[in-house]
C-alpha cells in the first residue's frame, strides 16, 4: 500500500499547469472528433478503422510482417481516402469553428450573418398553417448543425426572403416548383424542387405517401428538421432524427421550430440531456 501511495504522490508532485492544459486541450479534441463523427454518420467507418488499428497492432506483436506490411499501407491511403471522402465535411467545421466560436470568445458579431429569429418561425408556420388548411402538400427542409449539401439533390435555386407567401406559392399546386422540397438556410429560402433521400425504413406505416418517406429519409441522413403537409389530409408531421411526429397543430409546430432555430445550441443541449 505505502508503494502504491508513493507511486501516486510522485506523480501529484511534478503535475503541474501545462499537464492540465495539455488534458484539457486532448479532451476537447477527442470529443470534437467524436461530435464530428456522429454528426456526419460516419460511425461504422470509424469502427471499422479502429478495428484496422487494433489488427495492425496484434500484428505487430505476433511478428506477422506479412499482414503489418499490407494494412499499414492500407490505412496510409485510407486516411487520405477519409480526407477525400469528408472535404466538404473537414471545410464546413472548419468554417463553423471559425465563423461562430472564435467570434463569440472574442465578442466579435458579423452584422452580414443572418440570425434565425421568432419572425422567421411565425412565416414558417402561418405558411404551413395555411397550406395544410387548404390541403396543400409541402415539404420543408430546415438545417441543423450538420452540412446537408451532400444529402440532397438541388432543384432550382430561390435565395429569396422568408415569408409565408413565397412558401405558399412554391407549393402551390401545378406551379413549376410544387413537387420536391424547399431548402431553409442562412435566412433564406435558398432551394426548391429539391429531391430528398427516401428512408429505407420498410416497417412504416403504409398511410405514408413519398413526401413522408423523404422527409424520414432526409432526418435519418444528417440533423435536419423537416416539415411536411399532406396533400390528401392536410395534416402536418415533422421528422427529426429518423422519427416522425403526426398530426401536429400551430403550436405544437411552433414550439418545435422555436427549439430548433431560435434556441442557443447550448440551451438545446441542455434541454435535450435533461
Amino acid at each position: 500500500m505505502e508503494k502504491i501511495t508513493t507511486f501516486f504522490a510522485s506523480y501529484i508532485n511534478v503535475f503541474g499547469w501545462n499537464d492540465l492544459l495539455d488534458i484539457i486541450i486532448t479532451s476537447f479534441a477527442i470529443y470534437w472528433l467524436i461530435r464530428f463523427i456522429h454528426q456526419t454518420k460516419a460511425e461504422t467507418l470509424a469502427k471499422g478503422i479502429v478495428f484496422l488499428i487494433v489488427v495492425l497492432q496484434l500484428s505487430g506483436i505476433l511478428n506477422l510482417n506479412v499482414v503489418n506490411f499490407i494494412l499499414a499501407s492500407v490505412m496510409q491511403v485510407g486516411l487520405l481516402a477519409v480526407i477525400v471522402v469528408f472535404q466538404p465535411e473537414f471545410r464546413k467545421a472548419l468554417e463553423h469553428v471559425g465563423k461562430n466560436k472564435f467570434r463569440k470568445i472574442f465578442g466579435i458579431n458579423s452584422s452580414d450573418e443572418p440570425d434565425s429569429s421568432e419572425e422567421t418561425v411565425t412565416e414558417i408556420c402561418d405558411a404551413v398553417k395555411y397550406m395544410s388548411e387548404k390541403r396543400i402538400g409541402s415539404l420543408i427542409v430546415i438545417p441543423g448543425q450538420m452540412p446537408i449539401e451532400n444529402k440532397y439533390t438541388p432543384g432550382i435555386r430561390v435565395n429569396g426572403d422568408i415569408t409565408k407567401e413565397l412558401l405558399v406559392n412554391i407549393f402551390y399546386p401545378n406551379t413549376p416548383l410544387h413537387d420536391g422540397a424547399a431548402i431553409i438556410s442562412n435566412g433564406k429560402v435558398e432551394w426548391a424542387a429539391c429531391i430528398l433521400p427516401l428512408t429505407q425504413n420498410d416497417n412504416l406505416n403504409s398511410e405514408l405517401g413519398t413526401r413522408h418517406r423523404a422527409a424520414i429519409g432526409m432526418s435519418e441522413s444528417s440533423d435536419a428538421t423537416v416539415i411536411v403537409v399532406s396533400e390528401e389530409t392536410g395534416k402536418i408531421s415533422v421528422a427529426r432524427r429518423g422519427d416522425l411526429a403526426r398530426s401536429l397543430n400551430y403550436e405544437s409546430l411552433k414550439k418545435i421550430l422555436v427549439k430548433e432555430m431560435v434556441t442557443p445550441a447550448g440551451k438545446k443541449e441542455g434541454a435535450n440531456k435533461k
